[in-house]
This record gives structure tokens, sequence and C-alpha cells, in this order.
């Protein structure tokens, strides 16, 4: 029986990345190797309950709504994710993915939107980007900054233009990194600059705060 360790399955507004707004069902895997500084699902790295994928799709389907985001931890740490993520595919829901990118997405099914969260110097992880990972991005995925203070700023935008990344996907997103750089800073940077990024906020601590499953 395939099965997933799961820390929680829940209905939201999705808070990031180009579907903002969109009521999304969550499934957050447990789990994750990475320990960035400013990680808000700690609670993710361990306990969870392991169910199997069948209940796991009864319970997307309980929630009635079109879109799935799997994410966690790192829910690439899993490998039956992959399982998991084609199966909701196969359903007919729009599905995305976000991962941390220090993990191989090569076999993530091509209809799933990747959210690649590439670690900045300011995460304390930047050494675990798994830079391969670009040669798999398609034209209908994101790529995701999570920006610390300036000098994050400039790595990210030195390595988009290293690797054309704004060639590569959908969006570029930057993301100022909660309570450590102010949103109206990075939006400065940002039109100063002329920067073809999408600046985004998350909109469920906007609304909700840091409360878990929201």
């Amino acid at each position: 029986m395939s099965a997933l360790r799961i820390t929680e399955i829940f209905l939201s507004l999705q808070g990031e990345a180009n579907t903002v707004g969109r009521p999304t069902v969550f499934v957050r895997l447990t789990g994750c190797p990475l320990r960035c500084q400013y990680c808000d699902s700690e609670y993710a790295f361990s306990g969870g309950e392991i169910i199997a994928l069948d209940d796991i799709l009864a319970q997307v389907k309980a929630y009635a709504v079109s879109h799935v985001t799997v994410t966690g931890g790192e829910p690439l740490a899993q490998p039956k994710s992959i399982e998991l993520m084609q199966r909701l595919v196969d359903d007919g829901y729009s599905v995305s993915l976000e991962t941390s990118g220090a993990l191989s997405v090569e076999h993530v099914p091509l209809a799933v939107s990747k959210v690649l969260d590439l670690k900045t110097p300011g995460s304390n992880e930047a050494h675990r980007n798994l830079w391969e990972n670009l040669q798999y991005l398609t034209p209908q995925d994101q790529i995701k900054f999570v920006l610390c203070g300036r000098g994050d700023y400039d790595w990210a935008r030195m390595r988009c233009d290293e690797h054309d990344l704004y060639s590569r996907v959908a969006d570029v997103l930057f993301s100022p990194s909660h309570r450590e750089l102010a949103p109206r800073e990075l939006a400065d940077w940002v039109v100063a600059d002329r920067l073809p990024v999408r600046m985004q906020m998350q909109m469920h601590k906007l609304l909700w705060g840091d409360v878990p499953g929201r």
C-alpha cells in the first residue's frame, strides 16, 4: 500500500506564487533535510501521520476545490510524493509543488507547476541548491527567492542573469523574509531596478498571522 507521512491537509487561500488568492487544498508532507534560519513550518520537520494515498485523495476530494498544493517540509524527501502528484493530476486537479530545490525535480509530473525556492545566502542553506534542477523547469514553473536583506537581493539578481532565469519560467518571485526585510524596502529596489520579477508577500500571514494550517 502506498502511503506518505502527512503533517496536515487543509483548505485555505493560496498565499504566494502566481495563484495567490485562489482557494487551495494544501497537502503538507512531514520532514525536511534543510534548516533555513527563517523557516515558518518547523512543526512539519517531524511527527505527522502515515496516511494511505487513497485516503489522502479522499480528503482532498472532500474539500471540493480544483487546485492542490503539495508542500512541506520538503515534499520530495518522500519519494512517494511523485505518485501522489501524478494521481492528483490524473484526477483532474491543478497541482503545484512547493520545493526547496535541494532535491531533484526530474521526475515531477510535467503537468505539475513547480515553485522552486532557490536558497539565498541569508537562509544559511544556499550551498544546498541543486543547480541542475534548472534544466527540468518548464514555462509554467516559477522560481522563488526569499530575501533577508540587500545582499540576498543582489545575489538573486546575479543568479537570474547568470542562469537566464527570466526566460525559463512563468514568474521569478522575490519575497521579503518575514520580519527581516521590510516589504516596502524590497518594493523600492525592484521598482528602481525595473526588475522583471513578481514581488510577493505572504497573504496568509497578512490575513491570519503565523497560524499553522492557514
